[in-house]
């Protein structure tokens, strides 16, 4: 049949087109089944920070996305009114954007931040100020190497930021005849941290005042001659620092200790915003973290962070509430049997909210200064997070805006208001409409000892338990070794992504894990190889029994604790699994005392040093993985970054050399450019692409 000319060119149409929309969809990953993949995980945009101005009837928030092509990422600023949800670009792919602040100057609401200016080439991370509504930008600093971890006084006539201090000689300038001397002299540990060597610098807060044209004066050093950093090191940010309502006064977190490796003892202090007077150290008598201060929006009380316990970095997170007049110090978390992480005043100075981890998701809760009475405000299977110390929890007498996020989706900017949920954003609606999604279902199995261990399993697209089809499965071993497995979307160990590929995916939050009370969370220390495997090995029979699982094709994969794991269970149990993944996992205790950083966890998990007596060694000895290598059949993959000083990259490489001379099928990923993240956009597409290779040559068609 002869088809008219229109209807031809129609089809041609049709066809040409059709074929350019599947190939850029090839292109990002998405095949015909629309499924999760390594190149869509990239260009799903990822929600940074969420402020709501003083009267609350706007949100300004961050979204970054990146670009695989270009092996890099960019940011967005967006306001959006509350009413309505409408929202506005207020920036465009900046190189990054963070730290924003709100303040009404009384003509208006002004945002502050800090930023790398796309237009500028030369330019660093520096001060900006923008009118809300006309989005006109001013720079506030022009500082050589540019400022981080910014923050504006609530009056908005001053800033705090940090910047790097240089205090310490480099041989060249030591031995001046020498400057094309390379070599490092070293006299002391932490000489290097979790990715990066000490570069004789120290960060240090300063405060600048803000001039009558906006700009800002010269800044002044609160920590002048110090060599200790605030923020701590490596994690800590701008919450690590608090100005007072007046903004004459700041209160800060250092950690200024001898053995700086051996102890988490760091400490509040407080000091005028204009550097005179005395530096005042509020948590003298606490010798573990006290950190994350946060003034009262009355001005009168100041609380913060605080572990009990020295050089336990995963000890119970407590709040403290210190009385500015009085000079006292009260807990008003006492007796609550789980972590309270965040806390963040109210607008009547009378209560606090704060994120805690509960039965595997984190919530949020409300407590009471004086009665301590405690509520929860959220629910579900979610991670809620508040987003920090903005004014106050309800700015403006409003909901509270926080964000959410599951095992499927990444975060979302959420409100709160008597409990009900409602969704502001939908930054990857338009991606996740057009995928399958996998099942999360929650299953408790009894433990060796009896006990119940909470485990999330993650059921592919499709998934029917009631079919004769037999699905592959993955055990998934959690880092930390203190780290709840919660309702987090992560961009490496993504439960959605694996389960999209064809994969059972099991989570137990095994022994050793927050979010079930405190000896849960305790009985790890000491005892690495003990019960903490064993609910792992529960939950891995557990499911295999199940008519629904491929018993013959199980893999373990796990990294940093997980990765100990991995390799604990290849030379014991390793019967149960077809394959292996560990990244950056710790192999040999012994080697890995001598060659990470932070000692303090060390101390406290295996109980110092090898050589400090016959019963810390014996546990080294029944507890290192290198000792059971003769035990190794199962297939390996070992993932691993040079920049990883946490736990050094000889691990790996121990390893990969122990499966290789004794045959074992193996493979060695090397990053020579990362640490124990794989941050990359490329890097991290070409992780997953061996991680899928790997498993998919021994976990499917038994192969």
């Amino acid at each position: 049949m002869k088809l008219p000319p229109k209807v031809l060119l129609l089809l041609l149409v049709t066809i040409l087109f059709g074929s350019i929309a599947e190939s850029n969809d090839t292109a990002w990953g998405q095949s015909p089944a629309k499924r999760m993949t390594p190149e869509l995980l990239w260009k799903l945009g990822r929600l940074g920070e969420a402020v709501p101005s003083p009267d609350g009837t706007q949100v300004a928030f961050t979204v970054r996305r990146y670009e695989l092509a270009e092996d890099k990422g960019s940011s967005n600023l967006f306001i959006m009114n509350t009413a309505d949800n409408t929202k506005v670009v207020a920036l465009e792919k900046w190189a990054s954007i963070g730290s924003i602040d709100w303040i009404d100057n009384g003509s208006g609401n002004h945002l502050f931040f800090e930023g790398i200016n796309p237009n500028d080439a030369a330019s660093s991370n520096q001060a900006w100020s923008m009118e809300s509504k006309t989005h006109e930008l001013k720079q506030l600093t022009s500082i050589d190497g540019g400022i981080s971890n910014f923050k504006v006084a609530p009056t908005g006539e001053k800033i705090a930021f940090t910047l790097d201090i240089k205090l310490d000689q480099e041989p060249n300038e030591i031995y001046t005849d020498l400057p094309k001397a390379d070599a490092r002299i070293i006299d002391q540990l932490m000489f290097r941290h979790w990715n990066g060597w000490h570069d004789y610098r120290y960060t240090h807060l300063h405060v600048s005042v803000l001039g009558k044209d906006g700009t800002a004066k010269p800044p002044i050093d609160l920590m002048a001659g110090r060599k200790a950093d605030c923020p701590v090191p490596p994690f800590g940010g701008t919450e690590q620092f608090s100005w007072s309502p007046d903004g004459n006064e700041i209160a800060f977190t250092m950690k200024d200790v001898d053995k700086w490796e051996e102890s988490t003892n760091s400490d509040v202090y407080v000091i005028a915003a204009d550097g005179t007077g005395e530096l005042t150290n509020i948590t003298k008598e606490g010798l573990g973290y006290d950190n994350n201060p946060v003034y009262s929006p009355n001005g009168k009380l100041l609380a913060y962070s605080s572990m009990e316990r020295a050089g336990f970095e995963a000890d119970r997170n407590r709040i403290m509430v210190y009385n500015r007049k009085r000079g006292s110090t009260k807990e008003i978390t006492k007796g609550l049997d789980q972590n309270a992480n965040g806390p963040v005043w109210k607008s009547d100075s009378k209560s606090m909210i704060f994120d805690s981890e509960r039965d595997g998701t984190t919530q949020l809760f409300e407590i009471t200064v004086k009665g301590q009475t405690l509520e929860q405000l959220t629910d579900g299977w979610f991670n809620w997070h508040f987003f920090g110390e903005q004014n106050s929890a309800d700015a403006g007498n409003q909901k509270l805006i926080v964000s959410r996020t599951n095992m499927l989706r990444p975060a979302e900017i959420y409100s709160v208001d008597q409990k009900k949920a409602t969704k502001l954003t939908g930054i990857n609606d338009a991606i996740f409409a057009n995928l399958e999604l996998p099942t999360i279902e929650q299953r408790f199995v009894k433990a060796t000892d009896g006990k119940s261990i909470q485990c999330w399993v993650i059921n592919p697209p499709g998934f029917d338990s009631k079919s004769d089809k037999k699905w592959p499965m993955l055990t998934y071993c959690q880092g930390g070794p203190q780290g709840q497995i919660g309702q987090w979307f992560s961009y490496r160990w993504n439960f959605h992504l694996m389960a999209a590929n064809g994969y059972v995916v099991v989570a137990p939050n095994r022994r050793g894990l927050p979010g079930f009370g405190r000896e849960w969370n305790d009985q790890i220390s000491g005892d690495w190889g003990g019960q903490a495997m064993k609910d792992i090995l529960s939950a891995t029979d557990a499911m295999t029994a199940e008519k629904f699982i491929d018993k013959e094709h199980v893999a373990a994969i796990g990294a940093s604790f997980g990765g100990y794991t991995v390799y604990w269970l290849m030379g014991n149990s390793a019967d149960r699994f077809c394959s292996m993944i560990a990244h950056c996992g710790v192999f040999n205790l012994e080697s890995m005392y001598g060659s990470t950083e932070e000692l303090f966890f060390v101390n406290w998990d295996l109980g110092g040093p090898y050589w400090k007596d016959e019963e810390i060694l014996s546990k080294y000895q029944k507890f290192s993985p290198h000792r059971f290598v003769k035990e190794w059949t199962t297939p390996l993959l070992v993932i691993h970054g040079q920049k990883d000083f946490r736990v050094p990259v000889t691990q790996g490489m121990e390893a990969f050399t122990a499966a290789q001379v004794q045959d074992v099928p193996s493979r060695f990923l090397y990053f020579p450019e990362e640490g124990h993240w794989v941050m990359r956009p490329q890097n991290g597409v070409l992780w997953h692409r061996i991680f899928f290779d790997w498993l998919n040559r021994y976990c499917k068609d038994g192969k």
